[in-house]
């Protein structure tokens, strides 16, 4: 076909037609190049990637101050707290993001911390491999616990509750209980416990310590919105 006959069978201008056979794609929007190719019979994908080595590090921040949310929430509520607890029993080898005890209900907790849920599998194995070694690990801290508790927590987003939405019948096998659930247990715990923790985000240098240890976060407006500053709920 000649340009002109493609960008007429494709609605397109003939200039148009020029600048993608000249490789200058960008020079266009990703509508018209979609339309020429699907004349040609060829699909367009748009594959956005960011700098790798820039998102493991965003990843890694993100993870970081997960744990330190959890950390900080644990400790105000008289928690003996382990972060980045590793083990090795039985030849068997890893971490816990964080580990916590509770002295006056003998009770230890394993949380796991995610910032994405790519692979359900792995993540429900893993914690029940730490489940299954928990005592044992509390063990190496002298600690000889009459409870254990197995929380996942993640953000409480959109994408988070979307995931576990979509897998509901495997998490709820696996992880019953949900946020307000995880919080009642934390505060007094008599029994075991498996489940989900939807945990707020701090709000960083924009937010406010509130009654045990909880973070509200106000949202900016402009000066000129004409809106009142909301207050979030802490989780």
């Amino acid at each position: 076909m000649t340009q002109e006959q493609l960008a007429t069978a494709a609605g397109v201008s003939r200039p148009i037609v020029s600048l993608i056979e000249r490789g200058r794609v960008e020079e266009t929007c990703v509508r018209t190049a979609r339309q020429i190719a699907a004349i040609l019979g060829v699909s367009v994908t748009l594959n956005a990637r960011w700098r790798g080595a820039e998102m493991a590090k965003l990843l890694d921040e993100a993870h970081s101050t997960l744990v330190g949310s959890v950390v900080e929430r644990l400790t105000a509520a008289a928690w003996t707290v382990r972060p980045e607890h590793t083990f090795s029993i039985w030849g068997e080898r890893g971490s816990i993001d964080v580990l916590a005890w509770q002295p006056t209900r003998r009770t230890l907790l394993a949380v796991e911390c995610k910032t994405k849920l790519p692979d359900l599998q792995d993540v429900l194995s893993t914690m029940d491999r730490k489940r299954r070694l928990a005592r044992e690990i509390a063990k190496l801290e002298g600690w000889d616990p009459a409870f254990i508790g197995s929380v996942l927590v993640v953000p409480d987003q959109k994408w988070a509750r979307n995931a576990v939405r979509r897998s509901g019948a495997a998490f709820d096998a696996a992880l019953p209980a949900r946020t307000v659930e995880v919080r009642r247990w934390l505060d007094s715990p008599s029994a075991d416990l498996r489940g989900i923790w939807f945990l707020a985000n701090d709000g960083g240098a924009n937010a406010r310590r509130g009654s045990r240890g909880q973070m509200r976060a106000h949202p900016h407006y402009g000066t000129n919105s004409g809106r009142p500053a909301r207050q979030e709920p802490a989780v």
